[in-house]
């Protein structure tokens, strides 16, 4: 089994959920589970939509997380950005120290 020492974090649009979803449980092989949360965003790229984003000033944005190995986290990465080249989605990877479970 793969040393699980990365984390992948993905922010996008609302309309590119189910999109993102269905490619990572496409990928079994790199991605066990992940986490969907609901944020806001603001930034540079950040388009805003309908005028209560324009008059809060952020958007309404989807963060998922997962746990993996970093190299199968570049080559997801590569794979969505051929898939979805789409400037509003944001991704980060951060390092884990450890990963484990309870029981």
């Amino acid at each position: 089994m793969k040393r699980l020492d990365c984390s992948l974090t993905l922010v996008f649009p609302k309309a590119l959920e189910e999109e993102l979803i269905d490619h990572l449980l496409e990928r079994p092989q790199w991605v066990r589970g992940f986490t969907i949360s609901q944020v806001e965003g603001k930034g540079q790229a950040v388009r805003l939509s309908g005028v209560v984003e324009e008059v809060r000033g952020r958007a309404r944005r989807v963060q998922i997380q997962t746990v993996l190995n970093c190299e199968d986290a570049r080559a997801l990465i590569a794979q969505l950005q051929a898939l979805l080249p789409n400037p509003e989605v944001a991704y980060w990877l951060s390092p884990i120290i450890e990963f484990g479970r309870f029981a």
